[in-house]
């Protein structure tokens, strides 16, 4: 840049020259005609200018003498100057190198240490890789490092909260009189002890980052993270953020997503975001508040949690202005599981808490004009409401399949696995998505806390090598308020033949008083085997047989016995509490009785 100015400066110096010899020139000429005659005529005479000495030359070597120095003087100046500036710029733009290099160290300093905590709270590779963060994967945590106490075990969870128990959400929480119930999640259990519904502290879990550096292994839960896709040939699993994990031994434990109805997805989004698909704490919590706000609420489904929320709800009622409605298509409460005669009873049971109970009810269109949500019915039937609670059954969530080549089951949904609860090789499924083989009832899904619970624990003992198969029969529980509940086994369907046998409850009959005897909450957690000798018989009993049960209006307490192929298949216990035990006994020796009547005097119903 320096010689180019100094070239410039040059040229601009001889042409500034050049100009003004040409003007000295025109001067000496001038000078010339304007002499007198003779030193005119001598002077044209001479051969060359520069020949003769004349006022005019002289002039012009002394200008052009000091224009050169003056243009010395002007170059070596500007070049002095451009010197200084060329240093001045040169240093600044080492200072911008220096600052641009040390902002691209401190950025590549922190990626480097990003990726540390991030290869810290998700170790690359871990020995007992648990897809899930519910029941049956803390089960099978529980169950495995109760086999190897040095197991270190990874649950992967995409909500944001360590494994808890999803019954209180639509049972006790809601009869809890602590106004922070929602933020505590404890509650009381109908035997008057306080518990959370965490199965674990914080504490008891160790922080991802320290898990493979553990001496003594332990149990860790990546919370807010999905696995989405299972390369079960590689034993790896990617997750939503990219990042990979492999693991030697894998469960999947899904669990499901609820279910909604054709007319409210095809409503608009105003009605989506009154609508609530119960499942988790957040939707307690959601529900919980808007209780407090709403004038009504309107449950739609009458299985066990539409059911159970509507009683609750109808007891809150009965304190507040708010109207609680419950509709299903079926012609009771849990017409798909109870005989008929006990489904209607129970609907009037929900009505003495304060539900305006809509049966036989297909939702055909849901709308959302003037404030208010607008169901309308396939009979013509209208019913306004500020929110809907859509409680209509699970859906299995089976999203890896397709990347693990694991195999659907057609009729029941779920992955399809063996008696073992085995899926592929080094690959287990429990709990909602498991569709398992029975080996007494057959192929079969189930989705409650129980079989959670007992599947998830086989499945982690099955991944230590214990090759056990799912021949237990797991239980499930629905109270309606702490005042009528029931527990049930095997196959409850009220399309099958039922025989009922009742009898007068007393006032320890009831959910309450059997907490409080046995001491126990969770009904799932009491499970121990009692030795029951059976009367076998190889005569049939008829299941038109009119029930005992139907010889009333009361049904204080009993046993319903469900039939197939004159065999017991499931078990209902109507008031009757801590006796699964016989009834899993019955299905598992699986012999025909003659009178089933004297079957049921083994639970006891007759005293006092």
């Amino acid at each position: 840049m320096a010689l180019s100015r100094l070239v410039a400066l040059r040229l601009r110096a001889v042409h500034a020259g050049v100009q003004t010899r040409q003007k000295l020139q025109s001067t000496g000429k001038c000078l010339l005609q304007c002499l007198p005659s003779p030193y005119n005529q001598v002077f044209r005479n001479s051969s060359s200018l520069s020949n003769v000495p004349s006022p005019g030359g002289a002039a012009y070597g002394i200008f052009v003498a000091i224009a050169t120095l003056g243009g010395g003087v002007y170059v070596y100046r500007t070049l002095h100057r451009d010197k200084s500036r060329f240093h001045d710029r040169l240093s600044t733009i080492n200072s911008i190198r220096e600052s641009i290099e040390q902002v691209e160290f401190k950025e590549a300093d922190t990626d480097k240490q990003e990726k540390q905590r991030g290869e810290a709270v998700l170790p690359s590779h871990v020995p007992f890789l648990l897809i899930g963060g519910g029941t049956a994967s803390f089960a099978a945590a529980r169950s495995i490092r109760a086999k190897d106490p040095g197991a270190k075990v990874l649950i992967v969870s995409d909500e944001s909260d360590p494994p808890y128990m999803r019954p209180p959400l639509s049972k006790e929480l809601w009869f809890s009189d602590d106004p922070d119930v929602t933020e505590t999640l404890r509650f009381k259990q109908w035997n008057g002890k306080e518990r959370s519904i965490f199965f674990q502290p914080p504490s008891f879990y160790v922080a991802p980052e320290e898990l493979m550096s553990t001496e003594h292994g332990g149990v860790s839960v990546l919370t807010g993270k999905k696995v989405v896709h299972l390369d079960v040939r590689e034993n790896k699993a990617k997750l939503d953020d990219g990042s990979h994990i492999s693991y030697e031994k894998c469960l999947i434990a899904t669990g499901g997503t609820p279910r909604s109805l054709p007319a409210i997805e095809r409503a608009s989004e105003d009605v989506k975001q009154r609508t609530t698909l119960f499942r988790r704490i957040s939707d307690f919590r959601s529900l919980e508040r808007l209780s407090c706000k709403v004038g009504s609420i309107t449950i739609i489904g009458g299985g066990f949690l539409g059911s159970e929320l509507a009683c609750a709800l109808g007891r809150r009622a009965q304190r507040s202005n708010l109207e609680v409605i419950q509709m299903f298509p079926e012609s009771g409460n849990m017409g798909k599981v109870l005989p008929e005669y006990l489904s209607h009873w129970t609907t009037e049971k929900v009505k003495r808490e304060g539900v305006n109970v809509i049966s036989d009810a297909v939702v055909k269109s849901v709308s959302y004009k003037n404030g208010k949500l607008h169901i309308s019915l396939k009979d013509g039937r209208q019913v306004e409401t500020d929110h809907v609670v859509a409680a209509v059954g699970l859906e299995p969530n089976t999203e890896l399949a397709k990347s693990a080549g694991l195999e659907l089951d057609g009729d029941f949904g779920g992955y399809r696995v063996n008696a073992e609860l085995q899926a592929r090789n080094n690959v287990w499924v429990a709990g909602d998505a498991a569709c398992f083989y029975d080996i007494k009832l057959g192929r079969r899904r189930v989705e409650h806390h129980d079989h959670a619970v007992v599947s998830g624990r086989l499945a982690g003992e099955n991944m230590t090598g214990a090759a056990k198969p799912y021949w237990h029969q797991s239980m499930f529980w629905s109270d309606l308020g702490p005042d009528v509940g029931y527990e049930a086994i095997g196959i409850v369907d009220s399309a099958l033949p039922t025989v009922g046998v009742f009898a007068k409850a007393t006032e320890k009959d009831t959910p309450k008083r059997a907490a409080e005897e046995s001491g126990t909450g969770i009904r799932s957690e009491t499970d121990y085997e009692g030795v029951v000798q059976l009367a076998s018989d190889s005569s049939t009993v008829n299941p038109s047989l009119p029930s005992p049960a139907q010889q009333g209006d009361s049904y204080g307490k009993g046993v319903v016995f469900y039939l197939r192929d004159n065999v017991v298949v499931g078990v209902v216990l109507w008031n009757i509490f801590n006796r699964m035990p016989i009834a899993r006994k019955i299905i598992k020796d699986g012999e025909q009785h003659a009178d089933l009547n004297e079957v049921a005097k083994l639970f006891n119903i007759h005293e006092e």
